[in-house]
């Protein structure tokens, strides 16, 4: 008998040697450039035609009050890749500042867990022949721009390139790069999830649409012309110095917008044609709120309704500039449900590492949102922060229905405002003077998470 039973033992260990263990679920992150919360059909639109969008929020999860990391580019890439806010993030602003060795971020930890990574479009977080070119931050495969103004010309003529034989980023253009920027992106994005099917990968297609320049090719503005080959909406053209110039900025934005919604069905159909569309989790967002540059103004924002009822658009701290529209779904998340627990990018990083069940310990602002996307049950309440030296020094932190921000524009005395989001999600009716207890508790939040800037560029007056 227990030699019977030894031999069904070694047999059973035999055989189960030969099972292939369940691959790790491949993740890929698709990042607009500047798009608001409202410009989608599942947060809102009106106007705007998002169809694979709205397909993914009813087959996954919409996040209501999700956050971006700033209120411009630069930082806001920086929280995601590092999970750590502005607060204590090292770039903080937008200009000329790499990431340092120093700055172990998302794809250099998921290489560890055995992921292939892959980069197309926009990067922004370090110039070739600096410490934060792709190569050095993680990316087996890059194809993009590297620095943020690369990204303001839809048809530049040029990009870079960079594999595992060749990895530092090369120049490319001619017939290898031609055309609408982001179209090239997207196909080298698809060509990537076919290219690694069989192992698991992190994929990051980073465009950058809708940011102006407002560009569009001709085929995609045809849903917001009328028969007569106009503009359905009344326009201002527009002529600059620096971005091209444009005659319909409005059903220019609003194509560019369903041409980020294009790429996400591309991506979609890619992973369907894979097989991998049961395995692998996708994260749409936008780096902060809609802009108005390149032709666009407030006007335009109100009339398409591009921050939804949110005060406030790019370099804004108000809602409007860093509340954008996410969804999630995929990797056995639950499908078509509303999520409101405030969260932001920093808690992407966290939250990617569970999924890959790594053990690395690392350094984080964020919280893993995955128990929370797949049960629904909140996790504790925190601060959500964020500060930005643009035009002087503003700050704002987040505490459930609470929104505080701290303004100190150049040539302008400090402003401190308080707001009860849950009944002024726009912002309107500052309590701060009425509230002296709450805004003492936020306070003291924001002088918590805050710690100097290593950098001098990202330091408050009295700290320089």
């Amino acid at each position: 008998m227990k030699i019977k039973q030894l031999i069904l033992f070694s047999i059973l260990i035999f055989i189960t040697s030969f099972v292939p263990k369940k691959q790790k679920p491949n993740i890929i992150f698709i990042l607009t450039d500047d798009l608001g919360y409202g410009d989608l059909g599942c947060f809102g639109s009106k106007i705007i035609k998002t169809p694979n969008l709205d397909q993914m929020a009813a087959e996954g999860i919409k996040l209501t009050n999700f956050y971006s990391g700033s209120t411009v580019c630069a930082p806001s890439r920086c929280t995601l890749m590092t999970g750590k806010h502005t607060g204590n993030a090292y770039i903080r602003g937008n200009g000329e500042v790499p990431l340092r060795p120093s700055d172990i971020i998302l794809p250099q930890l998921l290489q560890k867990e055995g992921y292939k990574t892959g980069l197309f479009g926009k990067w922004g977080l370090g110039d070739i022949n600096t410490t934060g070119s792709p190569e050095f931050k993680g990316w087996d495969y890059f194809t993009g721009f590297l620095h943020h103004v690369e990204a303001h010309f839809q048809y530049p003529g040029t990009a870079w390139k960079s594999t595992p034989e060749i990895p530092k980023p090369q120049r490319i253009g001619g017939n290898i790069f031609q055309g609408y920027a982001a179209d090239f992106f997207a196909k080298e994005a698809t060509d990537f999830i076919k290219n690694n099917a069989s192992t698991p990968f992190f994929m990051m297609l980073s465009l950058p649409i809708p940011h102006a320049e407002l560009q569009v090719p001709k085929g995609n503005l045809a849903a917001y012309l009328d028969d007569k080959g106009n503009s359905i909406f009344t326009e201002k053209p527009f002529s600059s110095n620096h971005y091209g110039g444009q005659n319909m900025p409005k059903a220019t934005y609003a194509a560019m917008v369903s041409k980020a919604d294009e790429y996400v069905g591309k991506v979609m159909k890619a992973l369907k044609d894979n097989g991998l569309s049961e395995n692998t989790m996708v994260v749409f967002s936008s780096d902060n709120g809609t802009h108005i540059e390149g032709g666009r103004s407030m006007d335009d924002v109100k009339l398409m309704n591009s921050s939804g009822s949110l005060r406030g658009v790019k370099r804004d701290l108000y809602e409007g500039g860093i509340r954008v529209p996410t969804i999630v779904c995929g990797a056995a998340l639950p499908k078509g449900i509303i999520l409101d627990q405030p969260a932001a990018f920093w808690d992407f990083l966290p939250s990617f590492l569970e999924l890959a069940e790594s053990s690395q310990e690392i350094t984080t602002s964020g919280i893993s949102q995955l128990s929370y996307w797949k049960s629904g049950q909140k996790i504790s309440e925190r601060p959500l922060y964020w500060e930005f030296y643009e035009g002087g020094y503003s700050h704002a932190v987040r505490y459930g229905k609470w929104k505080y921000i701290f303004l100190h524009k150049k040539d302008q005395g400090p402003k401190k405002e308080l707001f009860d989001l849950s009944v002024d999600l726009s912002e309107t009716n500052n309590l701060a003077e009425d509230n002296p207890k709450q805004l003492a508790i936020m306070e003291k939040f924001a002088k918590d998470m805050h710690v100097k800037s290593e950098h001098t560029l990202f330091r408050r007056a009295e700290e320089k």
